[in-house]
């Protein structure tokens, strides 16, 4: 399946310091979502070691990086882009533009995708 994810410049860089600076064992990214806040559901950046199952991982390539999506959450991330930002006080955070998200709370840590 062809999830046409986006990863740009700015988010290849910081997913590449983060693999450079990894804990050894780690051999790749993979984005989660996880269930939590007002809007049910949230995106998660994580650390996988190199023993770990990835059969029920997507290989996401777009520009210098890559990481693994779990296929159970493919279809909420058809089309999704990842960006690296920093706000105007200076907090850098990954930012998930998606086109699927039917909701998203107040504060922008969870959002929604209907079916």
């Amino acid at each position: 399946m062809d999830l046409n994810i986006t990863i740009t410049e700015a988010a290849a860089n910081h997913i590449n310091t983060l693999m450079k600076n990894a804990p050894e064992g780690v051999s790749a990214m993979r984005l989660g979502i996880g269930t939590t806040g007002c809007s049910g559901n949230s995106y998660k950046m994580e650390y996988v070691h190199q023993d770990e199952d990835k059969s029920g991982d997507d290989l996401v390539e777009s520009g210098s990086a890559s990481i693994l999506i779990p296929k159970i959450y493919s279809w909420m991330l058809i089309g999704l882009t990842i960006d690296y930002i920093t706000d105007d006080i200076g907090n850098s955070r990954f930012d998930f533009i998606n086109p699927n998200e039917t909701a998203r709370c107040g504060c922008g840590e969870s959002f929604t995708v209907q079916r």
